[in-house]
């Protein structure tokens, strides 16, 4: 399989070696573990970029990375890091796909002849072929549209955001409080996460 150049996307999953415990310390670490699982408290799916259980964002089925690199390079030829963010936008941020997921699909749709690339600055620049373009012409217009449909984006940034500041106040008390204060902060999250669940269950 071919590689793709030096640009953005090889730098893409870099600076995640680093395995020891973070600059804040063991304790603080199980004492946010504690008020928020065991997972600590990531906000992952559509509320944000967190990869705790249930975390990513939003995803479209694995034939749409195929559907989508063929209308966008209906409009011009592009990078393949430039594809990921222009799906990214036109999602309105609901779908952004992984390298891993754009690059191959690159591969095989030259290899199957329907785009060409040459190389540009280091990095590829990907055009249809005539071929291609039929087979563009014929598949769906907006592929990414699918995957942000129905959802209210001010609501979730809302939350996203009432989520972040939880985070911060709790940090905050862990960092500078003494140890009363901090199993007072401790209560106060998990009294929260019973009354958010308790939401679910429609109980007042």
């Amino acid at each position: 399989m071919r590689s793709y150049g030096n640009g953005p996307e090889h730098d893409h999953g870099r600076g995640h070696g680093h395995c020891g415990p973070s600059h804040h310390g063991h304790g603080e670490h199980e004492g946010r573990r504690a008020a928020f699982g065991p997972w600590g408290p990531p906000f992952g799916g559509p509320f944000g970029g967190g990869r705790g259980r249930g975390g990513g964002r939003g995803r479209a089925r694995r034939g749409d990375v195929r559907a989508s690199i063929l209308a966008l390079l209906k409009t011009r030829p592009m990078h393949g890091y430039e594809m990921i963010q222009e799906i990214g936008e036109r999602s309105g941020g609901a779908w952004k796909p992984s390298p891993g997921s754009v690059y191959p699909t690159l591969q095989l749709l030259e290899d199957e002849g329907l785009i060409v690339s040459e190389s540009e600055g280091g990095k590829k620049l990907f055009t249809l072929t005539d071929t291609g373009r039929t087979e563009a012409e014929s598949g769906p217009e907006a592929p990414w549209e699918e995957v942000g449909r129905g959802v209210d984006w001010e609501t979730v940034n809302e939350i996203r955001q009432a989520g972040f500041g939880l985070m911060e106040a709790f940090g905050q008390v862990w960092k500078t409080g003494d140890a009363e204060q901090r199993q007072k902060a401790v209560a106060v999250i998990n009294e929260a996460r019973k009354k958010l669940y308790l939401i679910l269950a429609d109980e007042h």
